[in-house]
């Protein structure tokens, strides 16, 4: 049986390229993705970041033409969670589309707080680029 989703998204007013070039480095997420914490280090497709409950490793979609950073957080038990995401154009603009899935014994309040979580750092997201500052200083 399918698990019940949520699709959360931002509208941002930077270019569908503007967005998806910063999102789609690994050490962008640390400028707004309040979850993750620092990026640690990377070994080839696999990233490290110090996570909110210890160390996460996370596979990211090789960069690719149509906007998808779908991406796999392995937390420290060893599980899984699959985060798809994309970039896609809206007007002169941007939506990031971030599906939401909730995961076997999640309770309804964890999933509605995950979602709030989601949604603020969406907002964040949105301030980092469209303030400008990150074009200055890429991450590198």
């Amino acid at each position: 049986m399918p698990a019940e989703s949520k699709m959360l998204s931002v509208s941002i007013e930077r270019s569908l390229d503007e967005v998806y070039d910063f999102m789609a480095q690994p050490e962008s997420f640390s400028r707004w993705a309040s979850g993750l914490g620092k990026p640690l280090g990377n070994e080839g497709g696999v990233w490290r970041f110090e996570g909110e409950v210890g160390p996460v490793r996370i596979r990211f979609t090789e960069r690719n033409a149509y906007g998808v950073l779908d991406h796999y957080v392995e937390l420290a038990d060893g599980s899984e969670v699959y985060v798809p995401m994309r970039v896609i154009s809206n007007g002169a603009g941007a939506e990031v589309q971030f599906t939401l899935f909730r995961v076997t014994g999640m309770s309804e309040e964890r999933f509605v707080a995950d979602g709030e979580w989601v949604m603020r750092d969406l907002g964040r997201l949105r301030e980092v680029l469209e303030a400008g500052g990150w074009m200055s200083s890429r991450v590198s």
